[in-house]
C-alpha cells in the first residue's frame, strides 16, 4: 500500500492520495458531469469501493499520507468530485484501509473514533456524492461491536470496512464472533478488503507488484473461504457482506470448493454445512473490478448478476473505466446494468434513487 511521490490534496483533515494517477478517458465535454444512461432512463450511479485517508489518524500511528497509495478525501472544489464527474460516478461510498489492527486497545479506538467522526462530517457536507463505512478495531471485537453500532446509529455511516484478518485469527475464528453478530443485528454491509497476505510477504519481491498483484486476491479467497466452511456464514445467515476486487480467485475456480471434502474426506473438521460451498457465493456481494466482459459475465454466473456492484478502488486507476465496463458487457440486459451500476448497491447502503 505504500509508494513514493504520491500527490495528495485534502479537506478538513480528510485526505485522497494518488489524485493524479486516475484515469480521464472519460472527460464529458466542458468539464460537466458525466450522465450515465441505460435504456434510455438516466442512472444514479454507486461506487462501493473508493479509498481515503485521515492525516490525523495516521499521525498517531506514526504514518504520513505520503506514504499511502490511494486513500485520501480530496479538495472538493477540484480532484476527488472533478474526478468522479469525469468518471461518471455519482456516489462514492469511503472506506479507509485498516492500518490500526497492531494497535494496543486505546490507542486503536482514538484512531476509529478521528476517522468516523471525520468520515461523517464529509458525507454530511457532500450528503448527495458521499457515504462512508466505518473504520472498527477488528483486533478487538467487543469493542468493534460498539464502534460499529455507533458509527451507524450516531454518525450516519452505512456499515463498515473491514480487513481479511486480524493478526493470528481468521475472520471464522470465534473470537471475532461478537462483531458478526452485531453487523446482523444492525442489517448494514461489511465491506471487505485485502491486507496482502501479510504472511506470504517474503514471496512478493521482485518485480510485478505481487504483494497486491496476486496477494490481495488471494487473502480475499482465503478470508471468503474461511467464513464458509468454517460455517460463520451458517451462524450469521443475516451478514451482508461485500467483497473487492470480485470476491478474489474464489468464484474464478469455486467448483474445486464444492468437491474438496469429498476428495479428502480425511480433511473434514467435522463442520457441516448446510449448504454446497458455491452456494454461500450467491449469499454475498462483489464488486466488478474484474476487468474483462467475460470475468464479468462468469462471475455474475457463479454469483449472479444481482450480487454485483460497481467498485473503481478510487482513486488508484486499476480500472481504465468501471462504468462502460458494465455498460460496453455484452450478454446483460438494461435492467440487470442499471442493477450492477446503481439499484442493488442503493439498497444495500439505504441510499435513495
Amino acid at each position: 500500500m505504500t509508494t513514493s511521490n504520491t500527490r495528495h490534496c485534502c479537506d478538513e483533515g480528510l485526505i485522497f492520495t494518488g489524485c493524479s494517477m486516475t484515469n480521464t478517458a472519460a472527460t464529458p465535454a466542458g468539464g460537466r458531469r458525466r450522465q450515465v444512461i441505460v435504456g434510455g432512463k438516466r442512472v444514479k450511479t454507486i461506487d462501493v469501493h473508493a479509498h481515503c485517508v485521515v492525516a490525523e489518524a495516521l499521525a498517531l500511528l506514526g504514518q504520513t499520507v505520503e506514504e499511502q497509495r490511494g486513500p485520501g478525501i480530496g479538495d472538493v472544489g477540484s480532484r476527488r468530485i472533478a474526478e468522479m464527474d469525469e468518471q461518471g460516478i455519482d456516489i462514492e461510498a469511503l472506506s479507509i484501509n485498516p492500518l490500526w489492527y497492531k494497535a494496543e486497545r486505546d490507542l486503536a479506538a482514538e484512531v476509529v473514533r478521528i476517522q468516523n467522526e471525520k468520515l461523517a462530517e464529509w458525507c454530511g457536507t457532500y450528503p448527495d456524492r458521499f457515504v462512508a463505512y466505518a473504520s472498527v478495531a477488528l483486533q478487538y471485537p467487543e469493542l468493534a461491536a460498539e464502534q460499529l453500532e455507533h458509527a451507524v446509529k450516531k454518525l450516519g455511516l452505512r456499515g463498515a470496512a473491514v480487513g481479511t484478518s486480524i493478526p493470528g485469527k481468521e475472520f471464522s475464528d470465534p473470537y471475532l464472533h461478537p462483531f458478526w453478530k452485531k453487523a446482523e443485528e444492525l442489517g448494514v454491509l461489511i465491506f471487505i478488503h485485502p491486507r496482502s497476505t501479510p504472511e506470504l510477504e517474503p514471496r512478493f519481491g521482485g518485480n510485478g507488484w505481487l504483494s497486491n498483484t496476486i496477494g490481495n486476491p488471494l487473502d480475499t479467497t482465503i478470508a471468503l473461504s474461511h467464513l464458509i466452511f468454517d460455517g460463520t456464514l451458517d451462524r450469521f445467515p443475516g451478514l451482508k457482506i461485500c467483497s473487492a476486487h470480485g470476491g478474489g480467485y474464489l468464484p474464478s475456480y469455486a467448483p474445486r470448493s464444492d468437491n474438496s471434502l469429498r476428495v479428502a474426506p480425511e480433511m473434514d473438521t467435522g463442520v457441516k454445512l448446510k449448504k454446497k460451498p458455491t452456494e454461500y457465493l450467491r449469499d454475498m456481494y462483489y464488486d466488478t473490478l474484474v476487468f474483462t466482459d467475460e470475468a464479468l459475465r462468469h462471475l455474475a454466473h457463479e454469483v449472479g448478476y444481482d450480487k454485483l456492484v460497481i467498485g473503481t478502488d478510487h482513486p488508484i486507476p486499476w480500472q481504465a473505466d468501471s462504468v462502460n465496463h458494465i455498460l460496453n458487457a455484452t450478454g446483460f440486459t438494461d435492467d440487470q446494468k442499471r442493477a450492477m451500476l446503481s439499484e442493488t448497491a442503493a439498497k444495500l447502503l439505504g441510499i435513495k434513487l
